[in-house]
């Protein structure tokens, strides 16, 4: 057990959506305690953790002992200000340009210093899904070799938190800012918006969904404060009051 979580010092948190094998789940561990991570959440994992995770994790058995286990990615990312999505790119039509692992230090460095982050990996075999990597910015990616052009589960994590690792006593300068939205607040204006785009007449058709995608990938790029989401879902708030209020007088004249 450590003494100081991440959570105390602020350090990012790996979680790693439905992993497939128990031995990369011991393999990430291991690779976040070099580097000095110990925050572990599992998102809805195909094999839980038993002997073969903690054989692969060696002495970083007190990670597997605290990692969470969460249904969803939106339960597990709703304490963090700021998610970090990874993608090998290879095979996809990505809206925003992915930076390198050794770009993200330099990326997160504006980030107010009580910024909770999390450091997102998908599935071995085919990664995070675009709804998924919509909900985070930035994208990294690690570059590889065309003949092998995708990471082992625990290298990637290994990469991503080695270049945080290397360049830690720089970004834990304290840099004055607002307080980024965490995911639960975002996910809270979005749970408000489709009923009020609706009722204006925006869904015409089945482009909705992708529409609602790139609106939360906009979001996630657009680093909103917990202020400016508030304003948001209160113009949401007000928008269905009227809504309401027209709907309620178009009723009174109709009746008799």
């Amino acid at each position: 057990m450590t003494t100081t979580s991440n959570r105390e010092r602020n350090r990012p948190a790996v979680v790693l959506v439905g992993t497939q094998e128990e031995g990369n789940i011991g393999a990430a561990a291991r690779a976040m305690a070099n580097m000095g991570l110990d925050e572990l959440i599992l998102v809805a994992p195909r094999e839980g953790i038993g002997k073969q995770a903690r054989a692969f994790a060696v002495s970083a058995a007190h990670i597997l002992d605290d990692a969470t286990v969460e249904p969803d990615l939106e339960t597990a990312l709703a304490p963090f200000q700021r998610v970090v999505g990874t993608t090998s790119a290879r095979g996809r039509n990505l809206d925003m340009v992915p930076i390198a692992a050794r770009e993200l230090p330099t990326a997160l460095a504006s980030d107010p210093p009580e910024t909770r982050t999390a450091l997102v990996f998908g599935p071995e075999a085919s990664g995070l899904t675009a709804d998924q990597l919509a909900r985070c910015a930035p994208w990294v990616h690690i570059p590889s070799a065309i003949e092998m052009p995708t990471l082992n589960l625990a290298q990637a994590v290994l990469i991503v938190a080695y270049e945080l690792y290397v360049t830690r006593p720089e970004s834990e300068i304290a840099i004055p800012g607002e307080a980024l939205a965490d995911r639960a607040s975002l996910d809270g204006l979005f749970g408000q918006l489709p009923p009020v785009l609706k009722e204006v007449g925006f869904a015409r058709d089945g482009s909705f969904r992708t529409v609602m995608r790139d609106l939360r990938r906009l979001a996630s790029r657009a680093d909103l404060t917990e202020r400016e989401v508030a304003i948001f879902r209160g113009i949401c708030r007000r928008a269905t009051g009227l809504i309401g209020r027209l709907h309620a007088a178009e009723t009174s004249q109709r009746q008799p």
